[in-house]
């Protein structure tokens, strides 16, 4: 289990349908599902027996005034990895939502910063969550007067996916499921009964993987927030909830969870809100 204590870093900017706050429960839930989904050669190298840290307050105390482009919500998380080495390293990640110029530059300032601050490798990654296909910013740097600075970090699009979604929704990885919903929203923006359809299909996936109660609940949050419907749609897809597990005898996402899952809604949206406010000096 993940704690919230003393690298990891996520940067995450603001996604559009309320992107960032699902992306950093799920990442928080599952980050070794996370890394082996978007960077499978990296999590290779992960000691997974050792637990992972995340850190809020000293990634604060890093960058808080190096903003570089609007962010919610950013996580600082260190792991251990299998070649022997004792000592932790550092995992800078962003999660990006929109096209954005200073976006390479960040990674760069965010990576040189934590070196700065920690004097360990840095690894800096990045999911690029927009729309844009051909936009896949991969490196940042300078060179003058014979001196050369570059930071070369490995790239995560979701839009490469958007043609495998049955692949994806076939995968038992949480992250292979976030992405299908991910582009699922995407798709089916102002096309409330095809939305309709696509979120009541990852619900029922949820109940036929047999999954345990808290990742079923967890991951409906994510498709819940994702995957915004009108109210009267939202109604609906309640009722077929409650026929399906009154069909599979298991009351998971009904009733009290319902309530909590709504008050979890309100909550990160005034987050949200709160952080936006605070901008260019926001609390992570």
């Amino acid at each position: 289990m993940a704690k919230q204590a003393d690298g990891y870093l996520v940067g995450m900017e603001t996604l559009s349908d309320d992107y960032d706050s699902p992306w950093k429960e799920a990442i928080e839930h599952y980050f070794p599902e996370f890394m082996a989904f978007y960077f499978p050669a990296a999590y290779a190298q992960i000691d997974g027996s050792k637990e992972h840290v995340f850190l809020d307050q000293e990634l604060r105390a890093v960058v808080q005034d190096a903003e570089l482009g609007k962010r919610f919500v950013d996580k600082l998380v260190r792991v251990a990895l299998l070649n022997g080495d004792e000592n932790w390293i550092y995992i800078h990640i962003e999660v990006q939502g929109t096209k954005q110029a200073e976006f390479a530059e960040r990674m760069f300032v965010y990576n040189y910063r934590l070196y700065d601050r920690y004097r360990r490798p840095i690894a800096s990654m990045a999911v690029l969550a927009d729309k844009h296909e051909q936009w896949k910013p991969d490196s940042f740097g300078f060179t003058v007067l014979g001196c050369k600075h570059t930071l070369e970090f490995p790239v995560a699009k979701l839009t490469d996916h958007q043609h495998q979604v049955e692949e994806l929704l076939a995968s038992d990885n949480a992250f292979a499921l976030i992405t299908a919903a991910h582009i699922l929203t995407q798709q089916t923006r102002n096309k409330n009964q095809a939305r309709y359809q696509a979120k009541l299909r990852l619900v029922r996936l949820l109940y036929q993987r047999h999954w345990d109660k808290q990742r079923v609940i967890n991951l409906f949050r994510v498709v819940d927030w994702l995957m915004k419907l009108p109210e009267s749609l939202g109604q609906q897809l309640w009722q077929e909830i409650e026929t399906i597990e009154e069909s599979a005898k298991m009351q998971y996402i009904t009733s009290v969870e319902r309530l909590g899952i709504a008050k979890g809604r309100v909550e990160g949206r005034l987050e949200g809100l709160m952080n936006a406010a605070l901008a260019p000096y926001p609390l992570g």
